[in-house]
């Protein structure tokens, strides 16, 4: 209130609007509280698949805090509880769900080999704030191969669609490169990854580190040695991407990781972030935003896999139609 007049003070009210809406946009744009530099390296956990013959280099993926469990890779689990289905992530065992895809440009055609992971999930805390608290979080990682089946490229995202990032290796023409494409870093919300790599041959591996709490990607880079020699190592079994729509069930019968119907389709079922939901709705035009999605066909799902908050950018920044995504991103594949 105004003191000398008793009416609402204007200028107070605007400040306040206008104070909101900043912090929307700046949600918007950061999408989470910036992580700290680094991590104790106490608990690690590494975990990979078998190289396989036609593909020598899968991902290691580096578990920090991985005494915890909500930090270790999960397994997807249907499970009845409390007189109804369920479906839970067992911290307790890993597992890589893995499918392999080709897709053709006007210059080439090339084969992604997709790992999906999920986490039990991301700790609610207030300090440090975790925007993205709530259950079942998951990780991309997808290797885009050239025909020689050299790895061109690493992408990375939450399944959610958050952290999008690509970084290429040495076998891709810079020609390609976006415009303006850094030398040395890339900032991804907070996190530094690397803006290149160097070739990686069938003796070495991507190494995925990830952070503890909120599963971020805090680096991508070429196996180099043996440094992590005192490190849990666990061989995770590789199941199809597939199976997560056909979990089977105690006694018979199967479920769907995700949901089937609308509104919640293509969702992750009990992956409703509230923190997000409460803050990005508004600005993203998604209520559901936050929440983990399917990966696949946005045809089948119903439900895009956008990287981008920009409701005007829902169709092209989806991660679905992964040539528009590149594209979108700025790459000249």
């Amino acid at each position: 209130m105004d003191e000398t007049t008793g009416m609402p003070n204007r200028q107070g009210s605007l400040a306040c609007v206008l104070g909101a809406l900043c912090f929307c946009i700046l949600l918007l744009a950061g999408c989470a509280s910036v992580p700290p530099a680094s991590v104790d390296p106490t608990g690690l956990q590494v975990v990979t698949a078998s190289p396989q013959q036609q593909f020598r280099n899968p991902p290691l993926f580096l578990l920090f805090g991985a005494d915890r469990r909500h930090n270790r890779i999960g397994t997807v689990q249907a499970v009845h509880k409390n007189g109804e289905v369920q479906v839970v992530v067992n911290g307790q065992e890993p597992t890589l769900y893995t499918a392999v895809r080709e897709f053709s440009t006007a210059r080439a055609t090339y084969t992604n080999y997709v790992y999906r992971i999920h986490f039990e999930a991301t700790p609610h805390s207030l300090f440090p704030f975790h925007l993205t608290a709530g259950k079942h979080p998951g990780l991309l990682v997808i290797i885009t191969l050239n025909q020689s089946m050299q790895p061109l490229l690493v992408t990375t995202v939450h399944t959610c669609g958050c952290y999008a990032a690509v970084v290429p290796t040495g076998w891709l023409d810079e020609a390609v490169f976006p415009d303006d494409w850094p030398k040395e870093t890339q900032s991804v919300y907070g996190e530094k990854l690397p803006a290149r790599l160097a070739k990686i041959f069938s003796d070495q591996q991507f190494e995925i580190l990830v952070r503890p709490d909120l599963h971020r990607v805090m680096d991508v880079r070429v196996r180099a040695g043996d440094a992590f020699a005192d490190a849990e190592a666990v061989v995770a079994p590789e199941v199809p991407l597939e199976s997560l729509r056909h979990l089977p069930l105690p006694g018979g019968g199967e479920t769907s990781f995700y949901y089937g119907n609308w509104p919640l389709q293509g969702h992750v079922k009990g992956a409703v972030k509230w923190w997000e939901m409460l803050l990005l709705s508004v600005p993203s035009l998604d209520l559901l935003v936050g929440m983990d999605k399917d990966y696949g066909d946005t045809e089948l799902t119903g439900n895009p896999f956008y990287t981008s908050l920009q409701p005007w950018y829902r169709h092209s920044s989806d991660l679905n139609d992964f040539v528009g995504f590149l594209h979108f991103h700025g790459w000249k594949l």
